[in-house]
């Protein structure tokens, strides 16, 4: 019985998922990478000139050994010398320039995908805040980001360089000896054959893991900050906590340490492979030089390729293993970003100049659990573009289209009409539950009702522009948010340019002055 180690890796069942990089996605990344195609020209410039001149110390070595020691050529001998001090030195200022170059292509590829990713977010309803925890939001926005980033400036940029360096060594290599280049080649089978395996299962992997800990940031979340951490404590809930976050933690942890596991045997695959292919260069090679047919120099010089074909050739048969794994980042961004807005405003959205006050609900309805909207990033699996398009159907609240579009669903909100005119002081006096605070959400838009209407002024809401509405609409709500920053600053959250006068008033009105 064969429970794990190298037979669990070579009998991994390559059917099971079948994950790829689909040819949708790389388009999707590929929009992102458009505004920088001028820098790419030169970053694959860059690349091609240090794969080339990582070619020349071989040669050089061959002429040193062949030509130019036994015909004691000193001027030759001084200059060859000299070639093999400046190769890396030009090497070296070449790949200042391409990391420079790869940086602020990667950097800006990332810096506006989480600007995207942040501004979706801002845009998604109150719905899909409250269902859906902070830590999981926060993990999306900077772990899975932050993979991505891993994904342009390094896997792909080092996928390009060794593309350059295979081709160009193997042209090399034919055109010394074209034999002992076509043994090389003998072993790339098994390269290709241990990448197409582990690729699959390390991304599978991936994607675990950043499932696993995107849990463990949002039970950290939701156990440290002020509110949660003030109800375990009064409700002695310590060490529950503690086990929860153990459990989360574990995960973690095993996930890490198969990932791990897994590479290691990959990688082991590929050293034996490797030695299995110098062994047989450097036995037919010697037997070239034993018959005469091949000289010490040219030996040197095939060995030194070798070491550039064979590092390469085995980063690029990783390479699958490494994309894939860093596209699972993309894969998660593009899954909130696919999250449709419940709230959108309307491309030809009027101001609402300053508002008189007249508010009228028209046959409302609102229900939370309406399936035709996104509840949160539980839902990704419905609206994700790796699960192909959804269309939802919206029923009638009257029931002409869907007879069980009332019965199915628990209003918060059923068939609300009222006028309350400007200057009015209304109360909404009902037990918990009866859609009191709905109500009010539902006047600034933080929700849409499921159907029906509602007018401020004798405009549809969903006529105004949003930032007018929140310009218009003023709400305290019953628990109080105060940013990490000076009070000061939260009084002047919702307007910036206000006075000192001002400031001091509010202050005054809060009954905060004296602090």
């Amino acid at each position: 019985m064969h429970d794990g180690g190298w037979w669990a890796f070579i009998s991994h069942d390559e059917k099971a998922g079948r994950p790829k990089v689909s040819g949708d996605l790389v388009r999707r990344v590929w929009q992102y990478a458009r505004p920088y195609q001028g820098q790419i020209v030169i970053l694959l410039i860059t690349i091609g000139v240090i794969s080339s001149l990582s070619l020349l110390t071989p040669l050089i070595l061959r002429d040193l050994i062949d030509v130019t020691i036994p015909s004691a050529n000193r001027t030759r001998l001084n200059w060859l010398a000299l070639a093999l001090v400046a190769v890396p030195i030009i090497n070296g200022l070449v790949g200042v320039v391409q990391r420079r170059i790869s940086s602020q292509v990667g950097e800006g590829m990332i810096y506006d995908l989480r600007r995207s990713l942040y501004h979706h977010m801002q845009s998604m309803s109150l719905r899909f805040f409250t269902n859906t925890r902070t830590g999981e939001l926060m993990s999306r926005l900077n772990n899975d980001v932050i993979g991505a980033q891993q994904a342009v400036t390094g896997t792909l940029v080092t996928f390009a360089s060794n593309v350059f360096s295979v081709i160009a060594t193997m042209i090399i290599m034919m055109a010394m000896e074209w034999r002992l280049t076509l043994v090389a080649l003998i072993i790339l089978p098994v390269f290709i054959v241990l990448a197409r395996r582990v690729g699959r299962l390390l991304r599978d992997i991936r994607r675990e893991s950043m499932e696993h800990s995107a849990e463990l940031n949002a039970a950290m979340n939701e156990t440290l900050n002020v509110s949660g951490a003030l109800l375990v404590k009064l409700f002695g809930q310590e060490r529950r906590e503690l086990d929860r976050f153990s459990g989360h933690a574990r995960d973690v942890r095993d996930v890490g340490i198969r990932s791990a596991v897994v590479g290691r045997w990959f990688m082991m695959g590929l050293g034996v492979a490797t030695a299995i292919g110098t062994a047989l260069i450097f036995w037919l090679g010697g037997i070239l030089v034993l018959e005469g047919t091949f000289t010490l120099g040219l030996i040197v010089a095939f060995s030194a390729l070798l070491g550039q074909l064979y590092g390469p050739l085995t980063a690029l048969t990783n390479a699958p293993v490494q994309l894939a794994q860093s596209m699972v980042s993309f894969e998660r961004v593009f899954e909130v970003l696919d999250i449709p807005l419940e709230i959108e405003e309307r491309p030809d959205a009027r101001a609402l100049p300053e508002a008189q006050g007249a508010i009228e609900f028209e046959h409302v309805y609102f229900a939370y659990d309406d399936e035709t909207k996104p509840a949160g990033l539980s839902d990704v699996a419905r609206f994700s573009w790796r699960g192909g398009a959804q269309h939802l159907k919206r029923g009638k609240a009257d029931g002409s289209e869907s007879p069980t579009f009332v019965s199915s669903r628990r209003w918060a909100v059923a068939d609300l009409t009222v006028k309350i005119q400007p200057g009015e002081l209304v109360a909404l006096v009902g037990p918990s539950g009866a859609g009191k605070s709905t109500i009010t959400y539902l006047l600034p838009r933080l929700y849409d009702p499921s159907d029906g209407t509602i007018r401020l002024d004798g405009h549809d809401l969903r006529d105004l522009q949003l930032r007018s509405l929140a310009e218009n609409i003023g709400m305290v709500t019953q628990d109080t948010y105060l940013f990490y920053d000076t009070i000061r600053q939260n009084l002047i959250y919702a307007r910036p340019d206000a006075t000192q006068a001002e400031v001091e008033a509010a202050a005054k009105a809060a009954n905060i002055h004296d602090l």
